[in-house]
């Protein structure tokens, strides 16, 4: 009998479950590498607490953060994304929307939502960066085309929180026409005279970038985010030249006037509100 293979081991394994097992109960920060409690985490809005890197926040969390008493009316977008193309790479486009869906529990890119933030009515368009990387395809451009036209019937100001890698490549030429789609609505939001507070978390790139997401009129970034159009290694290829360290970063914009402030997430909620007071009066 070896005491250690059938005594020690079968304790031991009792008292240390699946669901107790490290990889459920701990993650690492992707910019200190930390290990960092799970329940902590959240509780710390998804930023790390040894070096305040704000990670990849949940959607639904994150709405919860924004309205008040975490209630809100979620917006029916009638729309099915029909793969215009066909497209297939490694796998069918189809494919891989159905393994979106599973991982996210959300049909699309993009979620649509009502409700009052500081006890003031908005209508808040999000997009998922665990879904395709928040990449905008025709259900995107017509999610905020939606959400545009119900801030314009309530008379209610608009927000967008962008989070994408840009334009949903399977989606060819249908995806770039979203980028168009996207500025009329924005537009109509002017026309009505609806404010709109753009909100750029990491990464805000590509298509997303050139169109809705720097049209705000009022822009707020979080704190680090990158933010631009091509990568940087592609632009230094391109001219020939080594750009700054802190090039695309939240910071360097505001520096730049490209963007309005840099605000860490735990006062994001709080600076929204505060946003809306004024341009509500």
């Amino acid at each position: 009998m070896n005491w250690l293979t059938d005594f020690v081991k079968p304790k031991l394994s009792s008292l240390v479950t699946r669901k107790d097992s490290p990889s459920d109960l701990w993650t690492n920060c992707n910019k200190c590498n930390l290990m960092l409690y799970k329940s902590e985490h959240e509780n710390n809005l998804f930023v790390c607490s040894h070096c305040d890197n704000h990670m990849n926040m949940n959607v639904v969390k994150r709405l919860n953060n924004f309205f008040d008493n975490k209630t809100y009316e979620l917006i029916n977008i009638p729309f099915e994304n029909n793969d215009p193309l066909k497209f297939k790479d490694l796998k069918k486009y189809s494919d891989r929307m159905k393994a979106a869906q599973k991982k996210t529990d959300q049909k699309d890119a993009a979620i649509v939502a009502k409700g009052k933030i500081g006890n003031i009515e908005a209508v808040v368009f999000i997009l998922d960066f665990n879904f395709m990387g928040g990449s905008m395809g025709q259900f995107v451009g017509e999610a905020f085309k939606i959400a545009c036209e119900k801030a314009v019937e309530l008379k209610c100001p608009f927000i967008s929180v962008a989070s994408s890698g840009g334009a949903r490549m399977q989606e060819g030429i249908v995806s770039l026409m979203q980028l168009p789609k996207t500025v009329a609505a924005v537009n109509m939001l002017d026309q009505h005279k609806i404010p709109y507070i753009s909100v750029l978390t990491h990464p805000t790139t590509g298509g997303v970038s050139a169109s809705f997401a720097m049209l705000g009129d009022i822009i707020i970034a979080e704190k680090g985010s990158m933010i631009g159009f091509a990568g940087k290694r592609v632009i230094e290829e391109t001219i020939k030249e080594q750009l700054p360290e802190d090039f695309q970063t939240a910071e360097y914009l505001l520096d730049h006037g490209m963007i309005d402030m840099v605000v860490h997430r735990k006062e994001l909620s709080q600076t929204i509100a505060k946003v809306l007071s004024f341009v509500k009066k």
